[in-house]
């Protein structure tokens, strides 16, 4: 078998943990996608050699081309939330192996938002070794830093995680869904007081409109529910095709059979406590197509 044949087999069988990589610095499920290819672009061109740690260096090579990539974008979030990233959208109880490998440890919405307010190489040292546990001996010469250095940018990055106090939600997916079926219903029924028992008291809902409107946060069941009595009207005739919104259940919303919103939930103790809302048709028509049956435009 010639080595790049071998390569390739190599690469395929660690796609999934470099695209779970890639999600997790990028935010974004398609350049996450672009981010692995050109990562194996040039693992092809490099060759693996006596490479003995295979995953560890195609992890690397995947983080510097994901550290490009923040960087070039020449900016990070100074406000807690200034929209909402792309989440990862399938129809319930269809995940492919790349999509569990993406979705695994439920990385939501709540942490992606928080990830966007680091600077590239905080986001990049706590991603590597928070989460894929890489040692700081191999995270320091991708970002250009001792190990030490390193260690204070994944510390400083821990610290902004843990200060934003992002829920878990519950370890019971089939729970989880009673409860957003259970709000999903009663929004289009108009029954407040149903909606009332399935939404924590400190409920957050966050909504991203796209680029011709201010994304909002409200705080609260009062001002939740008052959105959702501003929205009854449209939720009343609405369509709600079931998914996975990382890991956790939500809904694709269809207004007249177009696409709508993107609704994600983070249920915790038997409760709705987080709304993740993205309003915006044609970037739910690109996300969601998986649930939509369509091709993303």
């Amino acid at each position: 078998m010639a080595d790049t044949d071998w390569l390739a087999e190599r690469f395929e069988e660690h796609r999934g943990h470099l695209t779970s990589v890639a999600y997790r610095m990028l935010g974004s499920p398609a350049e996450a996608d672009d981010a692995v290819q050109d990562a194996w672009l040039r693992a092809s061109r490099a060759g693996a050699g006596d490479i003995e740690n295979l995953r560890g260096w195609l992890t690397t090579i995947v983080a510097r081309v994901c550290l490009n990539m923040l960087r070039s974008r020449n900016r990070r979030r100074e406000e807690p939330f200034d929209g909402l990233p792309d989440p990862v959208v399938t129809p319930d109880g269809a995940l492919q192996p790349e999509e569990e490998a993406v979705l695994a440890d439920s990385v939501g919405l709540a942490l992606l938002v928080v990830l966007d307010t680091l600077t590239p190489a905080e986001r990049l040292a706590f991603v590597l070794h928070d989460m894929f546990q890489l040692p700081f001996t191999e995270i320091a010469p991708i970002v250009g830093r001792s190990p030490e250095a390193a260690r204070q940018l994944a510390s400083r990055g821990r610290r902004r995680v843990k200060g934003a106090a992002v829920p878990e939600p519950d370890a019971d997916l089939a729970r989880q869904r009673e409860v957003v079926d259970a709000f999903l219903a009663a929004s289009r029924a108009g029954d407040f007081e149903a909606l009332m028992t399935v939404l924590d008291p400190d409920v957050v809902l966050r909504g991203d409109f796209g680029p011709r409107r201010r994304p909002q946060v409200l705080r609260g069941v009062a001002d939740v529910l008052r959105q959702a009595r501003a929205y009854q009207p449209i939720a009343k005739g609405a369509e709600v095709r079931r998914a996975l919104i990382n890991g956790v259940p939500g809904g694709v919303i269809l207004v007249r059979g177009e696409p709508f919103a993107i609704m994600g939930f983070t249920v915790r103790e038997g409760r709705i406590v987080e709304i993740d809302a993205i309003n915006d048709p044609e970037r739910v028509r690109r996300v969601a197509a998986a649930v939509l049956g369509d091709r993303p435009g």
